[in-house]
């Protein structure tokens, strides 16, 4: 974080300053990480105790004095030597100091801020994008799916003087969260993916989705970009919602950055991408999903408006051969046996597409396994998606279906009433049971993707597998 005083960061937060006998002042300055998780506390950094769903932080607080917490910015005083700051509410308070912080280094005037959004890809698209502004200056984005009202917030307060690019996740559940992050750092571009079912029964149906999701673009202003999805019918009315000079990305003839001869394979995907103006170059994308060319169309439509060179940007996509952990990462080969976990988290769109790219990925003459999980959050919608999917499997010749835990027991029924299908489908309770019925059938050449939201837990099913035939 950026220097501070203990009074510029009680100013901030409309805390109240508490010190710790004659060894802290308002003026002490603290320029150290910022972070509500004890176990990441850096000495002379800042420990946000926040109440959570099932822990308060505030119980956690010895532990962040203990790794060398310089301020401690709490809902209630405790009995700890060191410095603290009285504050309402702890959430609140850090993202008032993230906006705080933003703006002392958008005063420098070199920081530019991209915020990306959507159903799906959000954090695929932040790190392509980090890894191209990288090349360019230096860059912020956020750790893993940082992406809430906590996760976001603690991202901008990496911020220093000389960060040119921020490259903020902006996730929500919710109506007015994405609203909420934007008041922090409003983008100079704001990129909307893709709105699909994800979340949908947290939203309260798709209407109220698209409603979040454009907040991504309502308040830019005229000299603001939105990059917005050409192919997304749900995303396409949002350009007649912003001020902002629209750009489109997409696979049809109508995007200004758009994706055209794409050839798939086990290693990635290739294609030829053309920029507005008619530029064009040939990438070799190793990220495992034909899904992924929309996330890395996104990312170049944003990098080509900050003034990165297209090759500059080629160059930073072809860097990136992993989109994150659990995201079509691709293990195993013992014996040409591939995993492909991708249990992260799942929607109906990126069930599909994984199922897709299992699919197209297939050797000849070998056979395809998908240990599939429940898509949790989708509310009403949640017997017929999994239905869809059962079918899906179905028409794509999947070899094997396993189907693990209650939650998506559905799925299997529905492909077992199939007749139509040369493939078969077990159903299991437990990821246990999944690994023992899978280590048993796979032979030498067999693809294995795993896949499910992240409640159901089954990415360590996916490393257990992916080591298992390492």
């Amino acid at each position: 974080m950026i220097a501070l005083t203990m009074a510029e960061i009680a100013a901030a937060t409309s805390g109240r300053f508490e010190p710790a006998g004659t060894d802290a002042s308002t003026g002490t300055v603290i320029d150290g990480a910022v972070t509500t998780d004890s176990r990441e506390v850096e000495p002379g950094g800042i420990f946000v105790a926040k109440r959570g769903e099932f822990d308060d932080g505030h119980r956690f607080a010895p532990a962040a004095v203990e790794r060398g917490a310089a301020l401690l910015i709490v809902e209630h005083l405790l009995e700890l030597p060191v410095a603290q700051i009285v504050v309402e509410d702890s959430v609140d308070a850090l993202g008032a100091l993230a906006t705080e912080v933003v703006r002392r280094v958008r005063a420098h005037g070199r920081l530019r801020i991209v915020g990306v959004t959507g159903s799906n890809g959000k954090t695929t698209t932040k790190n392509l994008l980090r890894t191209v502004l990288e090349q360019v200056g230096p860059t912020v984005a956020a750790r893993k799916s940082y992406n809430n009202e906590v996760g976001a917030p603690t991202t901008m307060l990496e911020l220093t003087e000389d960060t040119e690019f921020l490259v903020a996740e902006m996730g929500a559940s919710g109506v007015g969260e994405i609203a909420r992050l934007i008041r922090m750092a409003r983008p100079d571009v704001g990129i909307v993916l893709k709105v699909g079912l994800a979340h949908a029964g947290e939203f309260g149906g798709i209407e109220k989705t698209v409603q979040a999701k454009s907040e991504m673009v309502t308040d830019l202003l005229p000299t603001d970009v939105a990059v917005l999805n050409a192919d997304d019918p749900r995303v396409v009315p949002m350009a007649e919602r912003t001020a902002a000079r629209v750009v489109w990305f997409g696979l049809g003839e109508g995007a200004d950055v758009r994706a055209t001869d794409l050839v798939v394979h086990p290693r990635g995907t290739e294609f030829t991408i053309t920029a507005p103006g008619g530029e064009s170059a040939r990438v070799r994308f190793s990220v495992l999903g034909e899904h992924h060319v929309m996330n890395a169309l996104a990312a170049t439509s944003a990098a080509l408006e900050l003034g990165v060179p297209l090759a500059t940007v080629v160059t930073g996509l072809e860097r990136v051969t992993l989109a994150e952990q659990w995201r079509m990462q691709v293990m195993g080969g013992r014996d040409d046996i591939t995993v492909i976990n991708d249990a992260y988290n799942a929607s109906p769109d990126s069930m599909a597409a994984a199922l897709k790219t299992l699919a197209q990925v297939k050797r000849p003459g070998s056979r395809t396994i998908a240990v599939l999980g429940e898509m949790s959050e989708l509310g009403e919608f949640s017997g017929e998606e999994h239905d869809r999917i059962g079918l899906l499997a179905v028409r794509l010749g999947i070899s094997q279906l396993v189907v693990v835990g209650e939650g998506a027991r559905r799925l299997h029924i529905t492909t077992i009433n199939e007749g139509s299908w040369d493939g078969e489908s077990a159903y299991v309770e437990s990821a246990d049971e999944a690994f023992d019925l899978v280590t048993g059938m796979a032979r030498p050449g067999d693809t294995v993707l795993v896949k499910s939201s992240n409640s159901a837990g089954l990415r360590h099913l996916g490393d257990r597998l992916g080591e298992w035939f390492a």
